[in-house]
């Protein structure tokens, strides 16, 4: 596979690192174009991939990946139009413009998807929604989804539920990770050293999460499993519910969606 990638910020510089830690692409076939930041140059020189000045160089790649701020797609797109292979994937990473945009800047037989990953995709751990313009045919949808797959999952949503999807997977991590330091605080304050702590703490939640999808149970089973009559789990539990833990997580997603 050969791609090509806009941009090398926090997105693309994820999307970077993942596609070549998961090897589905080599450092000589990915091909990155940044801005005047520098940063991409600067992560050339770690990880070998090849800096592009020319667009005219992408027709025979495979999936051309946007990665940018939404303000500065407009003139991509005027670069990349008539540059593009019959059979090139344009797949936007940015949470506008929508498909329709691209498709129209692009060309009516262009081929259109856009995607919202989050920052674990660096890891191989993502979580990446991902939708088709109409010109996207099954071999085209295979190609794409073995990208995104390879950074973790990849789940085709319709168009309209991407704003949500790209709350709860890409605005998650920030909230998770607030969880993780005040767990953490925590137990520093009840006596644990800190490096104790973050080991406790990220183990214990990676550990939560991997038996919730292995085991499929509901969470509320699981949290009922852990809580014995009258124990200290239970009055956690409702110490968390009695200072509106479950409130502020609906309305930490509600307020990150409002567009």
């Amino acid at each position: 596979m050969k791609i090509a990638c806009f941009g090398a910020g926090q997105i693309g510089s994820a999307f970077i690192r993942g596609v070549l830690k998961s090897q589905i692409v080599r450092p000589e076939n990915l091909l990155v174009k940044g801005g005047k930041s520098g940063t991409a140059e600067a992560l050339q020189a770690e990880l070998g991939f090849r800096l592009v000045r020319n667009v005219a160089d992408l027709t025979d790649c495979d999936v051309v990946c946007i990665a940018t701020i939404p303000s500065v797609i407009p003139s991509i797109l005027k670069e990349l139009k008539g540059n593009l292979g019959q059979n090139t994937i344009v797949l936007s990473l940015a949470t506008s413009p929508s498909i329709a945009v691209l498709q129209s800047a692009l060309g009516s037989h262009s081929l259109v998807a856009r995607a919202i990953p989050n920052t674990p995709i660096q890891v191989l751990a993502g979580m990446t929604g991902v939708s088709y313009g109409k010109n996207c045919q099954t071999t085209h949808k295979e190609t794409v989804q073995a990208l995104l797959g390879s950074l973790g999952q990849a789940l085709e949503v319709p168009e309209e539920k991407l704003g949500i999807f790209g709350t709860v997977a890409g605005c998650g991590p920030a909230f998770v990770d607030v969880f993780i330091e005040a767990l953490a605080d925590a137990s520093v304050l009840n006596g644990l050293s800190r490096k104790e702590a973050y080991k406790i703490v990220l183990q214990m939640i990676q550990g939560a999460a991997t038996l919730a999808q292995e085991s499929q149970t509901h969470p509320a089973v699981l949290k009922d499993q852990v809580c014995s009559p009258g124990g200290s789990t239970i009055r956690g539990v409702a110490a968390l519910e009695e200072n509106g833990f479950r409130n502020a997580v609906i309305q930490a997603i509600t307020k990150a969606n409002i567009h």
